[in-house]
């Protein structure tokens, strides 16, 4: 009896070591536009059980926009921000924000366009006058730096103004506090189809935006410090997840469940709208252009020096 107690004891002594040994790293991971197919690798990842084979687990919660992001990395609330901007993330790291880029996030823009409703007297974005009113999410978003580059680079009159999310944008369009909405797919797809509102732009109208890195994923500086092993690991987890939306079906039965649309149409956004490579972690194109443009609409004061970018930017290399 005595050798059953002991060797009883000695074995929950070892699942108990083995249970911390194999705990999973918890990160929290605020995500602009969370139901957009382009910031879907986190969420579909854990429903697959991607980011926890890789000891992770995570906490998502979504944001009205890459301000938002922004500030719950820079403050600690969030260890991970999916979907900012590149110029945003970069006046904030010249400002002296704790943020670090471990990825990028989407390169060109042609994932998000603009609209108006079916009866609107605007047919394109030359209709607009400075009367007009012309959304975007946030401060520092890529829907922000399209909509500068609508006014700067085509002439485009209307007033760019922060109006959130898409449902929040959708609804002011509709209701006429705003005379020109934005949408990221698959949001607002239905509703173009059913002809309540009609395209009348989209990102990649602005030439210089067609090639350029415009939106990265950044990490809290201090929590990447303490915990490097942690995000390395989040960066193959998001790898793989990435490969895996491409090819299963059940990614595309899972985002179609999420969104509460038809399969149809998730295929459709993600084919048409937006291509993988698009989505590449590890393509970062034409930053000269992305400083050069946040330069010449004062967004940030000069470009950032070679020594800043390669402070900046610490994505973990593929197979790492």
């Amino acid at each position: 009896m005595i050798r059953m107690v002991t060797a009883a004891a000695a074995l929950a002594v070892q699942v108990v070591c083995m249970s911390g040994a194999f705990a999973a790293d918890t990160l929290k991971v605020a995500i602009g536009q969370i139901d957009a197919w382009a910031n879907m690798a986190p969420t579909l990842g854990m429903k697959a059980g991607i980011f926890q084979k890789h000891g992770i687990v995570l906490e998502n919660f979504g944001t009205q926009g890459a301000g938002e992001t922004l500030q719950a990395v820079i403050s600690g609330s969030a260890d991970i921000g999916i979907g900012v901007g590149t110029s945003g993330a970069m006046r904030a790291f010249v400002k002296g924000a704790p943020i670090r880029v471990i990825s990028s996030s989407y390169t060109g823009v042609q994932d998000q366009f603009w609209y108006v409703p079916a009866n609107s007297p605007i047919k394109s974005m030359a209709d607009a006058t400075d009367k007009n009113t012309m959304s975007y999410s946030t401060n520092g978003s890529t829907s922000h730096n399209i909509a500068l580059g609508f006014v700067k680079q085509l002439g485009v009159k209307a007033k760019p103004t922060a109006t959130g999310g898409p449902p929040a944008t959708l609804t002011m369009t509709m209701s006429g506090q705003i005379d020109i909405g934005w949408a990221v797919v698959p949001f607002a797809l239905t509703e173009v189809q059913e002809g309540k509102i009609r395209i009348i732009a989209r990102g990649n109208d602005v030439p210089s935006l067609k090639d350029q890195t415009v939106r990265v994923q950044i990490v809290n500086a201090n929590a990447l410090k303490a915990k490097k092993d942690v995000f390395i690991r989040f960066m193959r987890a998001y790898r793989e997840a990435l490969d895996w939306m491409y090819t299963s079906p059940d990614a595309v039965r899972m985002y179609a469940e999420i969104i509460k649309k038809p399969e149809s149409l998730v295929i459709l956004q993600r084919d048409q709208f937006n291509p993988k490579e698009a989505m590449s972690p590890d393509r970062l194109s034409d930053l000269d252009g992305v400083m050069k443009d946040a330069v010449d609409v004062k967004f940030l004061d000069a470009p950032l020096t070679k020594e800043q970018l390669n402070e900046l930017f610490q994505i973990p290399p593929a197979g790492s």
